[in-house]
Parts: structure tokens; C-alpha cells; sequence
């Protein structure tokens, strides 16, 4: 599958239905040996409320997703995962 391809796919919370958001506005976290995916880092959604306090990314595991469809990509996120916790960058 190539990045293109990912391009423009709602990213659904299958635990909680939740639309965590979109592959456009991510990015990627490539192996460099391999050329696999690691992960999909994903910006936290801001809003006028809370356009000055620093935003947080959630990091999905790419063992986390479950299924690619024509436009949605499925991933399994609960929070005991401990790699799925808001990091700052």
C-alpha cells in the first residue's frame, strides 16, 4: 500500500467509535530499515478555547490498526495501551 493511498482516510476508534481524525493531517513514523510503518501520529484537535495551551499528538501503534477501507482505517485503542497516551513534541 502506498502513502497515497492512506491520503484523506478517517482514522475510527473502533473501542469507543471515536473519529480521531485524518491521515492528511498526520504524519507517519517510518522504519528506516524496512520501510514499514511504526506508527501514525496524529495532532490533537484545537479549537478557540484552547488555541494557547500547548497541543498534544496521540501516537497510534500501527499494530493498533485493524482494517483499511476504501475510506475509513479502523484502529483498536483502549487506555490501558500504554503507547497510546498524549505525548507532547
Amino acid at each position: 500500500m502506498r502513502l497515497s493511498d492512506l491520503v484523506g482516510k478517517q482514522i475510527v476508534n473502533i473501542y469507543d467509535g471515536a473519529r480521531l481524525g485524518t491521515v492528511g493531517e498526520s504524519d507517519l513514523v517510518i522504519h528506516t530499515e524496512t520501510g514499514e510503518i511504526d506508527s501514525i501520529i496524529l495532532p490533537n484537535k484545537g479549537n478557540l478555547l484552547n488555541i494557547w495551551v500547548d497541543r498534544q499528538n496521540l501516537t497510534i501503534p500501527w499494530e493498533a490498526v485493524k482494517k483499511i477501507g476504501r475510506e475509513v482505517i479502523i484502529v483498536d485503542l483502549d487506555q490501558s495501551h500504554m503507547r497510546l497516551k498524549r505525548f507532547s513534541y
